[in-house]
């Protein structure tokens, strides 16, 4: 019947690591001297490690090879196992710190539609790219249906735009707060009109984001409310081009005041329509339960009102500060 192989015990059980320690030392200096020289300890320490390792493994650690002392072929294989677990143990301390140090480097993956981007995000991403400049950010340019669907698979650390209708499973912190402003062009017979009326929009065709996204679902929801008909005289992306199509004439729209700013003064007309439609809330949408990265929380910590300048319209157009 085979025998069975020793069991590895140290009699120092609250430091298993010192006899490996010793033994390491040895075989890379060749000598039980300059390994206490090394571990500044004294050389009788490093002999008992020594013997009490070759005692518990059963088997000579060492030869003599002249002056030197050379790994056996069973001190070989144990150094070969050792020495990984003593260098890891020995850099600790500077591997910790190395991590604890770029806990701010890494990836941030953040959802945002088109305006979010354009109008609200760029100096929140200016500071955050100053203050952490080793984080790698993405920002993903997808509406606000696509950007839950990626907060659910977590290809993304968080959403940043307008919300409705939360899920269950999403949490969303409003912090700004955008008036409803309809443009046109600087000529339009709407900017005659003292007080504006939602019956007064309905004879001129409107320009609008597509169905999927909350402006045409908002718009359409208040004016069935109100039982007032319109008419969409085209759908198109992009606040920047509906901004250009309602200048060159071709219809009006109904906007946020994010997506405004003073050159477009020039060419629009903005009147409120707080009457009639909310206000829109901008914030921060996340997986309810999700770890947040320590990049992430920076980044939700720069998101503060007074980082955008919010703009609101009198009837007149003027800008209200």
């Amino acid at each position: 019947m085979d025998k069975a192989p020793p069991t590895l015990r140290f009699p120092y059980k609250s430091d298993r690591l010192k006899p490996l320690r010793a033994f390491c030392q040895t075989v890379r200096l060749g000598s039980v001297s300059r390994a206490a020289e090394a571990l500044f300890v004294s050389q009788p320490a490093i002999t008992l490690q020594l013997q009490a390792l070759e005692r518990e493994l059963g088997v000579k650690l060492f030869e003599r090879s002249g002056r030197r002392l050379a790994p056996s072929r069973e001190g070989q294989v144990l150094f070969e196992l050792a020495q990984p677990l003593v260098e890891g143990i020995d850099g600790l301390e500077t591997v910790f710190h190395d991590k604890v140090s770029g806990l701010d480097a890494g990836e941030l993956n953040i959802a945002a539609n088109s305006s979010t981007i354009l109008y609200l995000l760029p100096k929140i991403v200016e500071n955050f790219r100053r203050e952490h400049p080793d984080v790698r950010l993405t920002l993903h340019n997808a509406i606000t249906a696509d950007g839950t669907d990626l907060l659910r698979s977590d290809a993304v650390d968080l959403a940043i735009g307008s919300v409705l209708d939360v899920p269950a499973d999403l949490s969303y912190a409003p912090v700004y707060r955008f008036e409803p402003l309809l443009i046109t062009p600087l000529d339009h017979p709407l900017t005659k009109k003292s007080k504006l009326k939602l019956e007064d929009l309905s004879t001129y065709g409107l320009i609008l984001p597509p169905k999927r996204q909350i402006t045409y679902r908002l718009v359409d929801l208040v004016f069935q409310q109100n039982r007032v008909p319109y008419t969409v005289a085209l759908e198109v992306g992009g606040w920047e081009v509906i901004k250009q199509y309602v200048a060159m004439g071709m219809g009006i729209s109904i906007v946020t005041s994010i997506c405004l700013t003073e050159a477009d003064r020039s060419r629009l007309t903005a009147r409120s329509l707080s009457d009639y439609f909310p206000s829109r809330s901008y914030g921060v949408v996340v997986r309810k339960g999700k770890y947040l990265s320590p990049q992430a929380r920076a980044f939700i910590e720069l998101i503060q009102p007074d980082l955008f300048t919010r703009r609101s319209y009198d009837d007149s157009g003027h800008s209200e500060r």
